[in-house]
């Protein structure tokens, strides 16, 4: 499951680099955070310290109710940043501890 949202998420910031609505853009902030927000349970559920407070703080950047305005460029390097990290991390390999 962690990996389907990863991979959507990453395809809807990919898709923010194009041209779209603006309504397009709050779906993406709603979905975003509860993606984010599924991904910092699964993380705390697992005792994932630092993947949780990545997942938390990603949830409360992308929330739709009070918007952080950076302008369209730094969204754009934000979403990329963020794409990508997504898209890396599920390469990354689980610490049999």
């Amino acid at each position: 499951m962690n990996k389907i949202i990863k991979i959507s998420l990453a395809i809807l910031f990919f898709i923010c680099l194009l041209d779209m609505p603006y309504g397009y853009f709050q779906l993406v902030r709603f979905l975003a955070l509860i993606g984010f927000g599924f991904l910092a349970y699964q993380a705390n559920q697992q005792s994932k310290r630092t993947e949780m407070f990545i997942y938390g703080a990603l949830a409360l950047l992308f929330q739709p109710f009070f918007k952080i305005t950076l302008g369209r460029e730094i969204w754009n390097a934000v979403d990329v940043i963020v794409g990508f990290g997504l898209l890396l991390s599920l390469f990354q390999k689980e610490k049999n501890a």
